[in-house]
């Protein structure tokens, strides 16, 4: 049963950010006035906990986190924000514990975003910071890990490395990421109106914004459709009441079906990047990541039933 406070989180959430996702010129509002207040500078808490450097690619800052005594593991993490928001304090605090806690150095790039910015410079900037890790760690050693927009992001940059012939990440750990954003499946309406965040006109409008014109169903924007076999073992979380679930579990099946090992956690009454909120759902979600990357075996979570289909998740 869900926790208290992940209902009070979720009235939250209808009430507020819902709203930006209501209709176009919503979305337009909200990025306009987060433009005048967001700071993607971490935390001055995590600079007591971590070491925290920073340098550009691209012209875009890039942060390095890293515990105090860490191994040679490096975590890419590509934060969400529907491709047109900055990062925010809730991804910088997930940062911190999985550096803490792992005990791996975390690289944090500050994308350029919609819609200042567009699919070319975004891929273009976090590709780069791949090639810059590769030259400094091998790629069995490097994960990529991304919520929402930075998991799709994720997805994309592994099959575009993949094409390239570079290196692969050795794992994906993938926070309610948006894997479909073509809106051919029936289920994605249904499951929008128990969403209490995500609105599908605004997210239309996001995509518009950044995808530089690109089809929705070509691979680039939407990574269900590209070549699922290149995926290394990935961790997907995601949550009955996030209009994104129904293609993730069809994206899961995809990937077993191409031979990808999938280890799906499927959160009955958890919303979209519900482990970026301090709930007991959220440190229940943070202790699966841990697991999946700290050790050599997955252990498999017994509520989650692999054969569990989209329209199930969606009810």
């Amino acid at each position: 049963m869900p926790s208290l406070k992940s209902h009070v989180v979720s009235f939250v959430l209808r009430h507020s950010r819902k709203q930006a996702f209501a209709s176009p010129e919503n979305l337009q509002r909200w990025i306009a006035a987060a433009r005048k207040t967001e700071n993607h500078q971490p935390p001055a808490s995590l600079h007591q906990r971590l070491d925290i450097q920073t340098h550009t690619v691209d012209g875009f800052p890039v942060y390095e986190i890293a515990p105090r005594d860490g191994e040679q593991k490096r975590i890419l993490y590509l934060h969400g924000g529907a491709y047109v928001f900055e990062i925010t304090p809730y991804h910088w605090h997930l940062i911190a514990e999985m550096a803490d806690r792992l005990g791996y150095g975390i690289t944090v790039p500050i994308y350029p975003i919609a819609p200042e910015h567009d699919f070319h410079a975004m891929f273009g900037m976090v590709g780069d910071v791949y090639r810059q890790m590769l030259a400094e760690t091998e790629a069995e050693d490097i994960v990529f890990m991304g919520d929402s927009a930075g998991g799709n992001m994720a997805v994309v940059l592994t099959m575009m490395v993949a094409e390239e012939g570079l290196p692969l990440p050795s794992r994906h750990v993938l926070i309610s990421p948006g894997l479909d954003v073509s809106l051919t499946n029936p289920a994605v309406f249904e499951a929008e109106r128990n969403d209490p965040w995500l609105g599908i006109a605004g997210g239309r409008e996001a995509i518009r914004l950044y995808s530089a014109g690109i089809d929705p169903s070509d691979w680039h924007i939407s990574p269900v459709y590209g070549d699922l076999s290149v995926l290394p073992r990935t961790l997907l979380l995601t949550g009955s009441r996030d209009l994104l679930t129904p293609d993730n579990l069809i994206f899961a099946e995809k990937a077993r079906a191409a031979g990808v090992e999938i280890d799906l956690v499927y959160e009955e009454g958890m919303f979209h990047v519900w482990p970026l909120i301090d709930m007991p759902e959220a440190r229940r979600a943070r202790e699966r990541i841990v697991a999946f990357l700290g050790e050599s075996q997955i252990v498999h979570d017994t509520r989650v039933r692999p054969e569990q289909r989209p329209a199930e998740a969606a009810e």
